[in-house]
């Protein structure tokens, strides 16, 4: 029986058939024990019922046609998948307080995965006025480049939130990502129209919302497609993700295309188009600094990987002479 992915908790993964029947799977052994990777929210999979039992075994994790990958905070060297089968990346931050930085990283893991990216600019309601929430859009549609919608969300304005839903069409899936407290399971339940989601009041003083969210659930939109609510995302350490930078700073990127050097690094080489255009005012310091960062983050995972591939041809060596010693000493 093949089935998606619709629900992680603290469960057993919970899989939608094509018979419209929903089971609670366990991942099969052979899974486990060759290190594949588990079923995560979105995944196509397999599954087996067998007689006797009361849940179903995942044989096979399909293909993935995207997936957001962040470098998994437990391991320096091992990626995680968050989420897999979808067709949008929402980025959501309350208009309030907008971490650039943070923003520029996730529109970097968003681009990463191939799918459209779009941004939700949450709790406009809060915000001092509707000139300030404008001049916060202006400047994340700058960031974000021409091609990204980014949409301005207010809890006392219904044509708003007709504007996110409009980016989410039947036939179609949007993983919704952002730190603890910006409004995530409140913008669903505008999207829903019902408390499909548990949210919690923000706090006084600062407006800060609290975490509510602890399990990963595709919710169907009346009129729409699919929404995937996660719980925050706190770290967002990047892993293979060239190809989102590269989406993520074109104006970087087609500075660089007059540096006189094509492996110039933008710091003290002679003829960096780059370094010009922030000497010009064309391109700011700040802008450039997270880029390198970003760039040398993904060099220093890279590095890592390669160590831990060569701990591991080094370990496999040893096992294998330590085992030739040992059937010599039998002889």
């Amino acid at each position: 029986m093949r089935g998606s992915v619709v629900k992680l908790d603290r469960g057993l993964p919970l899989v939608a058939l094509c018979d419209g029947a929903a089971l609670r799977c366990e991942h099969a052994t052979e899974l486990v024990k060759t290190g594949e990777h588990r079923a995560v929210i979105g995944d196509e999979v397999q599954v087996l019922l067998p007689d006797g039992h009361d849940v179903g075994v995942i044989e096979e994790i399909l293909p993935r046609r995207t997936q957001l990958v962040r470098k998994d905070p437990t391991d320096r060297a091992l990626p995680q998948v968050l989420a897999a089968n979808f067709d949008l990346v929402l980025i959501a931050q309350p208009v309030g307080q907008v971490n650039l930085r943070r923003l520029q990283r996730e529109l970097v893991l968003a681009f990463e995965t191939g799918a459209r990216v779009g941004v939700v600019l949450t709790k406009a309601d809060l915000a001092e006025d509707g000139a300030s929430a404008s001049s916060v859009r202006e400047d994340v549609q700058r960031i974000a480049g021409p091609d990204v919608p980014v949409v301005v969300m207010a809890a006392d304005d219904a044509a708003s939130v007709e504007r996110v839903r409009q980016l989410v069409p039947a036939g179609t899936t949007a993983v919704l990502v952002g730190r603890s407290g910006v409004g995530k399971s409140t913008l669903i339940n505008f999207l829903t129209g019902a408390e499909t989601r548990r949210t919690a009041s923000v706090r006084q003083g600062d407006g800060k919302g609290r975490h509510t969210t602890v399990n990963r659930e595709i919710v169907p939109i009346p009129g729409g497609g699919s929404i995937v609510d996660m719980p925050g995302v706190r770290g967002l350490g990047l892993w293979d993700a060239d190809a989102g930078i590269d989406a993520a700073f074109t104006d970087i990127e087609r500075c660089a295309e007059g540096c006189r050097f094509r492996d110039c690094k933008h710091q003290r080489e002679p003829g960096c188009a780059v370094r010009a255009a922030v000497e010009s005012g064309e391109l700011s310091q700040e802008r450039l600094d997270t880029y390198q960062q970003l760039r040398q983050e993904i060099a220093d995972v890279q590095q890592r990987r390669e160590e831990a591939r060569w701990r591991q041809s080094e370990k496999a060596a040893r096992e294998k002479q330590i085992a030739k010693h040992r059937r010599k000493l039998k002889r």
